[in-house]
């Protein structure tokens, strides 16, 4: 796969084939120890990673603290910073000592809580905290996080103010973030976002996004981010654990079994499941970047040279003449 930058929206951003998702940062699934994550950001960026996502979500703000803290020291010139909107941070009144925010999958202690926010005033707070805590003067790329539940939210109040930071010159491309492609497709035809991050719908085991998404994308001249190709688990090994999980599930024994042929045919021809569950939506001319998290320096040293060499495309053949490409 071509190392060369794509372009990221329509304000002059360029991305690499990889970027860093920065949720092990703010303790997804368990803390990270203090010897471990301040050497993850470092180590993306001796990789070669020029993009970073992340999220007040994450952590209740502490992936955009540490994230701020690994990036401290090199040109602000150099990379491509994005995060999210939708969920704003207050204090928390009701923390007691030891509660940890585990319900939503981090390992922080709750002394801030999220409110979903959608609103221009909600959109316009969110981003002066998220540049506090990154320690930053700009945000290069804001997203809509999550609005499954808020569309008319997001469409009456969030996607107006970003298109009015895009317009001032304070940010240089918007767009949103979600796990699912009807809601993303609708914002792509509605709204004038420039950018859209889809997580887990255009995977080796589920290229929905192939139906709607991306050929409206393509249509409007919209960059695509794509995120979570691992499927939670299952992809991230060269053959499938009997315990893999699949969107953060237990997989099926049927999709196990499916995941040992497509593991079958990439070792006959010297290449893995990670490389081609990362080259698969790089193939799409709507897709930029693909969005990887870490949760070690060696993992995100791994993942960054999972985009080279370009898998072979007797591969794609194969698998496709065997019914192995959904």
């Amino acid at each position: 796969m071509e190392q060369t930058t794509r372009p990221f929206g329509r304000g002059g951003l360029t991305v690499g084939p990889i970027g860093y998702g920065s949720a092990a940062l703010g303790n997804l699934f368990a803390a990270r120890p203090d010897d471990v994550w301040p050497r993850i950001v470092p180590a993306a960026w001796q990789a070669g990673i020029r993009y970073f996502d992340t999220a007040p979500h994450y952590g209740l703000g502490l992936a955009e603290e540490r994230l701020g803290a690994g990036l401290r020291d090199v040109p602000r010139d150099e990379y491509v910073l994005s995060t999210k909107v939708g969920r704003v941070l207050e204090p928390n009144p009701d923390h007691r000592p030891g509660e940890t925010d585990v319900a939503n999958l981090f390992d922080v202690p709750t002394i801030r809580r999220r409110r979903r926010d959608y609103s221009r005033d909600g959109v316009l707070r969110s981003v002066e905290d998220s540049l506090e805590r990154l320690g930053v003067d700009r945000i290069d790329v804001l997203f809509v996080h999550d609005p499954d539940e808020f569309e008319r939210e997001a469409l009456e109040g969030a996607f107006p103010a970003l298109d009015e930071l895009r317009s001032q010159g304070v940010i240089r491309s918007y767009g949103a973030g979600m796990n699912q492609t009807g809601m993303l497709t609708r914002f792509v035809r509605e709204t004038d976002l420039d950018i859209v991050m889809c997580a887990n719908r255009y995977t080796l085991l589920d290229p929905s996004a192939e139906r709607d998404l991306l050929p409206a994308a393509q249509e409007r001249g919209v960059s695509v981010a794509v995120a979570a190709v691992f499927n939670s688990g299952i992809l991230a090994t060269e053959r499938p654990r009997a315990d893999a999980t699949f969107e953060y599930g237990a997989a099926s024994p049927e999709l196990i079994a499916r995941v040992e042929r497509i593991a079958e045919v990439a070792e006959r021809h010297g290449v893995s499941v990670p490389q081609l569950a990362v080259q698969f939506p790089l193939r799409h001319p709507a897709v930029s970047t693909i969005v990887l998290g870490a949760d070690t320096p060696e993992q995100i040293e791994r993942n960054a040279g999972l985009a080279a060499p370009t898998v072979p495309e007797a591969v794609w053949a194969e698998l496709a003449a065997e019914g192995l490409l959904a």
